[in-house]
Parts: structure tokens; C-alpha cells; sequence
């Protein structure tokens, strides 16, 4: 790597551009005004916020790492993080749409598809017009994605589908969804094939929608494909290497679970800062005391300490490197310290915390997912070592 290409990547890693400011300021100003009035009720009502996604998109906020070429932003996954955090400090549901929606199943299209599918899908999944969800996880396959059931089968000029998906984020509501499907059931995960799936395609329908702890505004459901056919070019990549380019998908994607988990340990960091100085007890603010100062300040050197290498995965991956581990570190550690964080920040509100009429017990329902999502935590652990491993080959 070329010096100064070294020296953008760290100085990346702690100052942000004019540009990423002005995103950063532009989003943090739409989500006090757009999303923080509605929360609650969203959340109550596990209502879905379509005229919001639709808002988002007119911002350019659902084709931030779609190619200009094809309608996008056009822009990194570094602004992309910023992005993710600044909606989901506000409302995890939004960042979990926004986050499935762009590195999942739009993306998907943008790192497989060829240039006929991108000219079709993209432009209106970047301006919003179309939402976007990927589909892997089945009933009985989560993390072992290779004893999925769901296949698809070669007739003629046409692929035939048949199977289930489960815990698919924007299922109901998705114009356009990328399955992954067995077509080689002999081939363990090299005989797993993605495919683009359009709303409205005979056989295909939205199952249950689930009734969620946390991220209640966020539409998750089950998708059902009886004999479900589709044409043949909506094969996305080479037959064969669906698993592979899913693999690459998720590189991407836990980077963004990584940002969300730090959104939503950063609200409910300033939520405690905010009521501690506010609540007295003894006859001065809770702030005062050194036990609440040093719960406050581990909470803010964890959350630095996981926004640290969620930017660092995000250079590298703008940077074309290879971020396996890195994703997984960031989506590892951020998840987890946003999950004590929230825990903290409910305890130092103590009765309080434990009621809907202030924010952390939301916080607290929400960040949950962070550590199951897209992998769980010790999916990721597995993945780290695994990654040492073959940087660390034993000798002897």
C-alpha cells in the first residue's frame, strides 16, 4: 500500500471530512425532527414508517453505497457508519431498515449482479422508490446456513422456488427481496445460488409478521415461496456461489450492525448523562456522585473504544481490503458494549429506567438484536479465531 494512502486510512480513523460533518449534522437534524416525535408510538404499535423510508431516500440515504452511475450516492461505507449511528441515537428501527435495506439485499445486487440487473433494480431501490430485503436465515438453518431447505430448481428458461424464510427484516414490505436457495443439495454451501425476487411474483408472499421485544417499528416476517417461479435471469452471480457472495454481503453488512449498536449506545448514553444531572438526591444531582461519574465514564470510553474499530473495518473496506475479521471485531465488541451500556444506563435511572415514559428502556428492548443479528456473538468469536488462526499457522 502506497504511504499516503496509509496515512488518509488513519487519519480517517479520527477526523472526519467537512462533507462527513455536513452528513453527519444534516441526518442528526432530520432524525429530531422526523423520527424522535413518533418513536414511541411506532414502537408501541410495531407500526412501520413508510413515509419516512421514503424521506430517507429522497435524501439519498437508501443508495449510499449504490455507484452514482446507477443512481446512488455513491458514497463509503465510513459515511455510511455515520449515517447508521446518527439514525439509530434516535431510533434503532430506522437503522435496522435503513442498515438491512442497503448492505444486505441492495448490495447484494451491487457486488453479484450484472449490469442488465443493476440497471433494472438499482435506481429505484437507490431513490427509495423500491425497499430491499435479503433472505437467507430459514426455520431450521441460522447460523448454519449450509442445511437450508428452501430450493430452486432449473426448468427450462426458469427457476422454480419452494421453501421458507424466517426473521426477514422489511419482508412484508420489500419491492425487492435476494434469496439464497439450494440448487445443488450434494454441494453443501457450494451448492447455494442467490436469486432477485420481485413483489408480486406468483407463489410469493410475506408469512407472519413477528411480534418483537425491541426494534418494534422495524417489520420482521417470514417469506413463503411455493412453486414460486421466476425467470432465469434473475439468477444473481454464478450458480453455485450464492454462499460465497453472501459471505462477502455480510463482511459489509456486520459493519453496519456495528454502527447501529453504537447509535443506540450513544442515545442511551446521552439520555443518562442528561437525567443524571437533572435528578437529585441528598440534596444535589445524582452527577455529583463519584459512583454515577465512573459508571458514565466507562460507559463513554466503551462506546469511543467500539466506534474506533467500527471505523476502522469502514476505511479498510473502503480501501478494497479484505475486513472479515475486522467486521466481525467491530460487530463483536460494538454490540456487546452498547448492551452494557444500555444496561448501565437503565440501572442509573433506576424505577425510572424500568418504565416507557423515559427513553433507556427502549434503548434496553433494542440493542438486543445488535449481538444475534447477522450473526450471533459467538459466530463472530468463531470467526476471529478462525481468521488468527490462519494469520498466526502453527510451526512445527
Amino acid at each position: 500500500m502506497k504511504p499516503e494512502l496509509e496515512s488518509m486510512e488513519s487519519l480517517q480513523l479520527f477526523i472526519l471530512t467537512q462533507e462527513q460533518e455536513q452528513l453527519q449534522h444534516e441526518i442528526r437534524n432530520f432524525a429530531a425532527d422526523e423520527i424522535a416525535p413518533h418513536v414511541a408510538a411506532w414502537d408501541e404499535a410495531s407500526e412501520f414508517p413508510l413515509a419516512v423510508v421514503k424521506k430517507l431516500g429522497a435524501m439519498g440515504l437508501m443508495g449510499v453505497l449504490v455507484p452514482s452511475e446507477y443512481g446512488g450516492a455513491g458514497l463509503h461505507y465510513v459515511d455510511y457508519a455515520l449515517a447508521l449511528e446518527e439514525l439509530s441515537a434516535v431510533d434503532g428501527s430506522i437503522g435496522l431498515t435503513v442498515a438491512a435495506h442497503n448492505s444486505l439485499g441492495t448490495n447484494h445486487i451491487v457486488l453479484a449482479g450484472n449490469d442488465a440487473q443493476k440497471r433494472r433494480y438499482l435506481p429505484r431501490l437507490a431513490s427509495g422508490e423500491w425497499l430491499a430485503a435479503w433472505a437467507l436465515t430459514e426455520p431450521g438453518s441460522g447460523s448454519d446456513a449450509s442445511s437450508a431447505r428452501t430450493t430452486a430448481v432449473r426448468k427450462g428458461d426458469r427457476y422454480v422456488l419452494n421453501g421458507t424464510k424466517t426473521f426477514i427484516t422489511n419482508g412484508h414490505y420489500a419491492d425487492v427481496v435476494v434469496v439464497i436457495a439450494v440448487t445443488d443439495k450434494h454441494r453443501g454451501t457450494h451448492g447455494l445460488s442467490a436469486f432477485v425476487v420481485e413483489k408480486g411474483t406468483k407463489g410469493f408472499r410475506p408469512g407472519k409478521k413477528e411480534n418483537k421485544l425491541g426494534l418494534r417499528a422495524s417489520d420482521t416476517s417470514e417469506l413463503i415461496f411455493q412453486d414460486c417461479e421466476i425467470p432465469a435471469e434473475n439468477l444473481l452471480g454464478i450458480e453455485g456461489e450464492g454462499f460465497i457472495d453472501a459471505m462477502r454481503v455480510l463482511d459489509g453488512g456486520r459493519i453496519s450492525i456495528a454502527a447501529m449498536a453504537l447509535g443506540i449506545g450513544r442515545g442511551a448514553l446521552d439520555a443518562a448523562v442528561k437525567y443524571v444531572k437533572q435528578r437529585r438526591q441528598f440534596g444535589k444531582a445524582i452527577a455529583e456522585f463519584q459512583g454515577i461519574q465512573w459508571k458514565l465514564a466507562d460507559m463513554a470510553t466503551e462506546l469511543d473504544a467500539a466506534r474506533l474499530l467500527t471505523q476502522r473495518a469502514a476505511v479498510l473496506k473502503d480501501a478494497g481490503r479484505k475486513v472479515t475479521c475486522q467486521s466481525s471485531m467491530a460487530k463483536l465488541f460494538a454490540s456487546e458494549a452498547a448492551a452494557r451500556i444500555c444496561d448501565t444506563a437503565v440501572q442509573l435511572f433506576g424505577g425510572y429506567g424500568f418504565i416507557k415514559d423515559f427513553p433507556v428502556e427502549k434503548f434496553y428492548r433494542d440493542v438486543k438484536l445488535c449481538t444475534i443479528g447477522e450473526g450471533t456473538s459467538e459466530i463472530q468469536r468463531m470467526i476471529i479465531a478462525r481468521e488468527i488462526l490462519n494469520v498466526y499457522p502453527s510451526r512445527g
